[in-house]
């Protein structure tokens, strides 16, 4: 039987500057999933971030076991080419007056700059990817000139330009406007056609849409919910977690809560 999991911590527990990050942890991945992690602020969801990409390690144990893609031991160039992570850090990097084109495809050398020496297959394969994700019209734009929720999906088509197995969204939306945010998560929903598998951080539940096929809820930097959404999201699992008294909406497209 063919091992379908591209992530698995077991008994996982890692320090950061002296302070316990993440305990206990226990997860599998599975690749054919888009998986929601969500949880409120400070609960360990970037720290599973870290851990994914072999930036904290975990303490060592007879029953600790952390794999990815089925290797104990992994290249980290490697994982670079199979995992991308997308945040809004990285806008900070580069040269505002770059345009779109160019920083799609700075996305093929690692690099935050206009890549000088670019092919014409570079620029053939950052256009293919722009027309398939119908974003034709910033094509030729300087980012500077961008909308908040259009600079973000042009940092998530330049994680996708190498064709990673994983694409990591961290906070897709945070500190965008009701526009923006729903301009970010339509768009979301549509590259999700494209084949890369999913994996979504977020405190905001509106970002989970029927795309997303698993629900994980972390508070405290431990799972307290993990399912479909039909077996996770309700009234008491979303009280739980953010420590307050509300009720759960479903709409057609995501949710919502009322006080």
């Amino acid at each position: 039987m063919t091992n379908n999991l591209w992530f698995e911590a077991k008994n996982i527990t890692c320090f950061k500057n002296g302070y316990k990050v993440v305990k206990d942890f226990n997860i599998k991945l599975e690749y054919g999933q888009n998986v929601m992690i969500i949880g409120p602020n400070g609960s360990g969801k970037s720290s599973i971030i870290e851990l994914i990409n072999r930036n904290i390690y975990p303490i060592e144990g007879d029953n600790v076991v952390l794999k990815i893609f089925n290797k104990d031991l992994i290249n980290i160039w490697e994982l670079r080419k199979k995992i991308n992570t997308v945040n809004s850090e990285i806008k900070n990097r580069f040269d505002p007056n770059i345009k779109v084109i160019d920083l799609i495809i700075s996305g093929l050398y690692g690099k935050y700059c206009e890549v000088r020496n670019k092919t014409d297959q570079d620029i053939s394969i950052a256009q293919n990817l722009i027309k398939k994700m119908s974003i034709y019209k910033l094509n030729n734009k300087n980012f500077l000139h961008l909308s908040e929720g259009e600079k973000q999906i042009v940092l998530i088509a330049r994680g996708l330009i190498k064709k990673p197995k994983i694409l990591i969204l961290d906070e897709p939306t945070n500190n965008l406007d009701l526009k923006s945010k729903f301009y970010v998560i339509d768009q979301i929903n549509e590259l999700s056609k494209l084949g890369t598998n999913l994996l979504c951080i977020s405190h905001d539940i509106s970002m989970i849409t029927k795309i997303y096929n698993r629900v994980i809820m972390l508070k405290d930097r431990s799972i307290i919910a993990d399912g479909n959404q039909r077996s996770v999201m309700n009234n008491l699992n979303i009280n739980k977690l953010f420590e307050i008294n509300v009720k759960l909406l479903k709409s057609k497209d995501n949710w919502s809560i009322y006080r």
